[in-house]
């Protein structure tokens, strides 16, 4: 799973090549028009490096915990006006804390505050669940549409319980979720 953008590199540069395209659009540059691609397949080898295949970011973060708090467990159907979601830190950066997958939780904005700068166990704060890294390949699929496209193939190549399963990651409604 990678951005149009990316594909459209692989497959410019000769590393990956367009199976299926999406629609009928084109990507057109100065020089070119290529087919948006849906599906590549790789014709050679390309490492990602492991930083870029594990980076935190608020987007995968909400989508570990699931959009909850892990703190008071809502929802941002549930806030008031002016609450959101937000990156907590366990162990906060300015106490040697880091940006790992294990350290950092997703908090209302009124828990992040709530907590401050001290530890769990300090504000009688507990999160829900153990923070923990999330495979990167399920991330991808929480936080993207899965294409009638893209269904075919991961039914082909990999069975109806895969594609049932990465169904089920799908959000059921368009989320809206803020974050510092």
């Amino acid at each position: 799973m990678v951005p149009v953008r990316r594909a459209l590199r692989l497959v410019i540069d000769g590393k990956a090549e367009l199976v299926e395209a999406e629609g009928l659009g084109l990507v057109r540059s100065e020089r070119l028009s290529v087919p948006k691609p849906a599906v590549i397949r790789l014709v050679k080898f390309v490492h990602v490096p492991r930083k870029f295949r594990r980076q935190v970011t608020n987007t995968f973060l909400f989508a570990r915990d699931d959009y909850r708090c892990q703190f008071c467990g809502r929802h941002p159907s549930d806030f008031r006006h002016r609450e959101c979601l937000t990156r907590d830190h366990l162990v906060p950066l300015s106490r040697g804390g880091t940006n790992e997958w294990t350290n950092v939780i997703t908090a209302c904005s009124s828990c992040n505050t709530r907590k401050g700068n001290s530890l769990p166990e300090e504000s009688g704060m507990i999160p829900l669940r153990h923070p923990f890294e999330p495979h990167f390949v399920h991330l991808s699929w929480a936080v993207r549409k899965l294409t009638p496209v893209q269904a075919k193939y991961i039914r082909l190549f990999y069975g109806a319980e895969v594609l049932a399963e990465l169904r089920a990651l799908q959000p059921a409604a368009p989320r809206v979720a803020h974050g510092h």
